[in-house]
């Protein structure tokens, strides 16, 4: 099962694998509190600036984040037949992994915040 949580909220059992999805580990954050950290599935420090400072609105961000999970890496460019796309293959791995056990993506953003990338994130991977 694949869920979404703050990390302001209480670590719970049924948590299982939990993947920090944010840009910055966070002052005062233990390496306890999460057990994988991945800032590449977070936004841009740009786009979450402008979204923060609110110079982008929802759609706009929730588009732009989309695109960047799928813009490919640069390496891609020196391959001519295998390309990464970007995280595609991660987002197959985290959906593989939350059929078989619990998975809870991670963010700063309070619980209740329906404005967070942890959604679009979630959402993507269960595509995937």
């Amino acid at each position: 099962m694949l869920r979404t949580k703050s990390m302001r909220s209480p670590v719970e059992a049924t948590d299982g694998l939990r993947v920090l999805v944010a840009r910055f580990r966070g002052h005062g954050v233990p390496r306890g509190a999460y057990d994988v950290w991945m800032p590449n599935l977070a936004p841009s420090e740009r786009l979450l600036k402008g979204f923060l400072k609110g110079t982008i609105g929802w759609p706009a961000f929730r588009t732009s984040y989309r695109a960047q999970l799928a813009e490919p890496a640069p390496i891609d460019a020196e391959n001519a037949t295998i390309k990464n796309h970007g995280q595609r293959h991660t987002l197959r791995l985290l959906r593989y992994l939350a059929e078989r056990e619990d998975v809870t993506l991670l963010c700063h953003c309070p619980e209740d915040e329906p404005h967070c990338h942890r959604h679009v994130l979630r959402a993507l991977i269960e595509k995937a």
